[in-house]
């Protein structure tokens, strides 16, 4: 017989640093997977908690469990790592201290062996630690399970409900694809999964959803996205943003005359480059405050925005901004 482990339907890559105690509950979700052709990549970016050694332990007593251990890179050369050695016909990325339902990657195998699928993706749950309270990241009167789309056609479903983010962990995405295009993540972006899973769904031909619930996020403090930064830190990590916005720019552009653009791509690009406004009016150093304001303007993301505003909702909302910039900014 044929071991399923070597040539695995799915391989589940991890990026893995400091986990800490959420480690273990991840790991016992992955190994309660029903579905049983798969393996596990977990790639330990450098941690210095344990972390790695536990995660050797588990490749010790698991054989479809690998390790890959490195400095400290970040999550996309982690993720990078991880698809040069991945064998599976379908990948997924799932965050080292989250969880999931015990037949999600069946569910969503399944789904893209029967539709012959580039992209399964589903619904998942947001958790909130200090409350212990749970929040369906699509809700049902947004979004329900379809049919199989286009690639270019779901993303613009999905991002109309105003509810879904770009996230890898969502689903499984055929690594043929990964491989053809080279479709890496871009090192020391944050949030690369935002260009990423757009440029993979332009090139995805079948794609579908299913709205059951499979994936749980916790949310905590410690998690990089929840983080307040203030002041320099604020400046630096709102530069991600004008980054973001100006790949998904370059992006439309590339694809516009292989898929059809739809206006929700255009909207995500100024939505992007409007959560820097937000965040300059709540930075409360001055000199933080000017130095994003200047950004935007050094940027271009003031013409990006203008440019890619779509809907009047948008236009009032864009046009407040900038108008508050320019009274802002010294000049």
């Amino acid at each position: 017989m044929t071991d399923p482990h070597q040539n695995p339907l799915l391989s589940i890559i991890t990026p893995m640093y400091n986990a800490g105690s959420m480690f273990d509950e991840f790991m016992h979700a992955v190994l309660a997977q029903t579905l049983t052709s798969l393996e596990i990549i977990i790639v330990d970016d450098g941690s210095t908690d344990g972390s790695g050694e536990r995660a050797d332990a588990y490749a010790q007593q698991y054989p479809h469990v690998h390790v890959i251990h490195q400095e400290n890179g970040g999550v996309s050369r982690a993720r990078n790592a991880g698809l040069a050695i991945a064998r599976g016909k379908y990948v997924t990325f799932p965050d080292a201290d989250d969880a999931m339902k015990p037949e999600m990657y069946q569910t969503l195998v399944s789904m893209a062996e029967a539709d012959s699928l580039d992209a399964a993706q589903c619904n998942a749950e947001w958790f909130f630690k200090s409350t212990q309270r749970v929040k369906p990241l699509i809700p049902l009167d947004r979004l329900r399970s379809t049919a199989v789309l286009g690639g270019a056609e779901w993303l613009s479903t999905a991002l109309q409900t105003r509810r879904y983010m770009h996230v890898v962990w969502l689903g499984i995405y055929r690594r043929a694809i990964i491989e053809e295009h080279q479709l890496l993540f871009e090192p020391g972006l944050h949030h690369q999964d935002i260009p990423w899973t757009t440029e993979f769904m332009l090139l995805a031909k079948r794609v579908r959803y299913t709205d059951e619930i499979l994936y749980r996020y916790y949310m905590h403090d410690a998690s990089i996205s929840n983080r307040r930064r203030t002041g320099q830190r604020n400046v630096e990590y709102q530069r991600h943003y004008l980054k973001i916005a100006r790949l998904l720019e370059e992006i439309n552009r590339r694809y516009h005359a292989v898929v059809k653009i739809y206006p929700a791509f255009h909207y995500q690009i100024t939505h992007e480059a409007l959560s820097v406004c937000h965040s300059i009016r709540r930075e409360p150093d001055a000199e933080a405050r000017q130095a994003m304001i200047a950004d935007v303007f050094s940027s271009q993301t003031h013409r990006r925005m203008l440019r890619n505003a779509r809907g009047i909702k948008q236009w009032y909302q864009l046009l407040l901004w900038l108008g508050r910039l320019y009274r802002w900014r010294n000049k």
